[in-house]
């Protein structure tokens, strides 16, 4: 256990996560268990170059891992992005006489965090926060099981509509490059097809699906569709095509949108993040650094931040089996 650790910085970065405030809460009483001051930085890198420092203490925290977002807000810092920028934030640090840093968010703010590692050898630890559940080295992210039953949930009351207007429904989730939610959240809504970035399935095997679909008589149809998938058209061409190429539908177009980044965070996330939280302060306490705290097959595991933003999980082929299958 280090002893030269004695002031604990932590930050939230990038877009907001429902389970960052229990991620904050447990770093916060982590650091009370182990006699170490916990600085909270407000509005992410931009606060830090700007010294937005508060102190945190285990009581200041309470009431607030059933909260979504983040309270210490989140902010992108393009001066950060700067040597300049990031040489500031260090003198704050140093001003602040804070030892190490938790940094909460995704690859943005751990690409942050190598840049300011590598430039000022301060001992930096990740916890990975983005429902899009794509970095690399965690079976799962803080706010994607949130995320997943928020969408789940939405998705559940337009097949209400749809089926008594007998209705085609396309339906936009998150998911630039990751098409977790897309793929998870349409398997448990019970979609016909689901679109996503990892694989280019085809507008021809979408149509073919919603043709033998019509077929077989449904009336009504949901085609979960993440932001980032293939077909090179928006959901909005996208409906306009199946309008075109497609009778008998009655089309129209849900983006779900930033919904799903909000509300209270389920169990599960308030778990994981409590979990992670200890984990990023004690692996500081360790000496590591340059390092993501994940989860994997439940137990919790540090990898580097290389590894954590340039790696990517395959998609799992067992899901698209059982899509294939549940749709007949």
């Amino acid at each position: 256990m280090l002893e030269n650790i004695k002031k604990i910085g932590v930050l939230t970065s990038g877009g907001d996560a429902p389970g960052m405030n229990a991620a904050i809460r447990a770093v916060t009483r982590s650091c009370a268990y182990y006699n170490i001051e916990c600085i909270g930085i407000y509005r992410g890198y931009q606060g830090l170059i700007e010294g937005e420092f508060e102190l945190l203490t285990a009581r200041s925290v309470r009431n607030i891992i059933n909260k979504g977002g983040t309270f210490l807000k989140s902010a992108r810092s393009q001066e950060f992005r700067t040597k300049e920028g990031r040489a500031k934030a260090f003198k704050r640090l140093q001003e602040a006489g804070i030892d190490a840093l938790v940094v909460i968010g995704g690859d943005g703010t751990f690409t942050g965090a190598i840049h300011l590692q590598e430039e000022h050898n301060i001992p930096i630890v990740g916890i990975p926060g983005t429902i899009d559940n794509d970095i690399n080295g965690t079976d799962y992210t803080i706010g994607y099981d949130t995320a997943l039953n928020t969408v789940v949930d939405a998705i559940d009351k337009i097949r209400d509509t749809a089926s008594s207007h007998d209705r085609l429904f396309l339906v936009e989730v998150m998911g630039r490059d990751a098409g977790d939610i897309a793929l998870n959240s349409g398997i448990g809504a019970g979609a016909e097809e689901i679109l996503i970035p990892e694989e280019d399935m085809g507008i021809d095997r979408m149509m073919e699906s919603l043709m033998k679909s019509r077929k077989s008589g449904k009336t009504s149809s949901i085609i979960v569709v993440a932001e980032g998938e293939k077909s090179g058209k928006n959901i909005f061409e996208l409906a306009e095509f199946i309008g075109e190429n497609l009778t008998g539908y009655d089309i129209r177009v849900s983006v779900l949108g930033h919904i799903q980044r909000g509300g209270a965070p389920s169990c599960y996330d308030r778990v994981l993040a409590s979990k992670l939280g200890v984990g990023a302060v004690e692996a500081i306490l360790r000496g590591e650094s340059g390092v993501m705290v994940g989860i994997t097959n439940k137990i919790v595991t540090s990898v580097d931040f290389e590894v954590a933003i340039k790696g990517r999980r395959p998609l799992d082929k067992e899901l698209r089996r059982v899509l294939n299958i549940t749709t007949v």
